[in-house]
């Protein structure tokens, strides 16, 4: 097999697909963070990282093929494979889809990671007062101007 015979954009409609999913599976995890549900999270953690392996695994596959065509194995080397003849124009268009594809994850994938430290700020808070009756860096200045804890004071009635 030659040099022109290898086509680093055979995978790129399987690589579309494997983007496709793992973007789906991002807005049903964005969808249930911001529900609150925690048992829908946890059952989309192990399709997520299939997807991520699939999407890991064609990227490799790619990759070779670049390689075995005299490229640099990696993106440097898809965006020099498509500047020669070999590539065709709806290679072009693929590649550029799944960039875009791939951004749009990128960016759910952002979102959800600040929505999950949101939400642990809030557990903390919660554990914190919990704990020790004050949220941490809320505290109040005395009548002697020192900060003074406000903490939450419990009574234990016996009777």
């Amino acid at each position: 097999m030659s040099s022109s015979d290898i086509n680093p954009a055979d995978s790129l409609s399987k690589e579309h697909q494997a983007v496709r999913e793992l973007t789906q599976l991002l807005q049903q995890e964005q969808e249930q963070l911001v529900a609150g549900d925690i048992e829908a999270i946890k059952a989309l953690t192990e399709p997520k990282a299939k997807a991520a392996v699939r999407m890991a695994e064609l990227a490799t596959a790619r990759h070779q093929a670049l390689a075995k065509a005299g490229f640099e194995a990696d993106e440097t080397g898809m965006k020099a494979w498509l500047a020669t003849p070999a590539a065709s124009e709806t290679a072009h268009k693929s590649w550029h889809e799944l960039i875009a594809l791939a951004e749009v994850g990128k960016e759910l994938n952002r979102i959800n990671g600040t929505l999950i430290n949101k939400q642990m700020v809030r557990n903390q808070n919660v554990l914190n007062i919990l704990q020790h009756g004050n949220v941490q860096g809320n505290a109040v200045y005395g009548p002697d101007g020192q900060t003074a804890n406000k903490s939450v004071k419990r009574h234990i009635v016996a009777g």
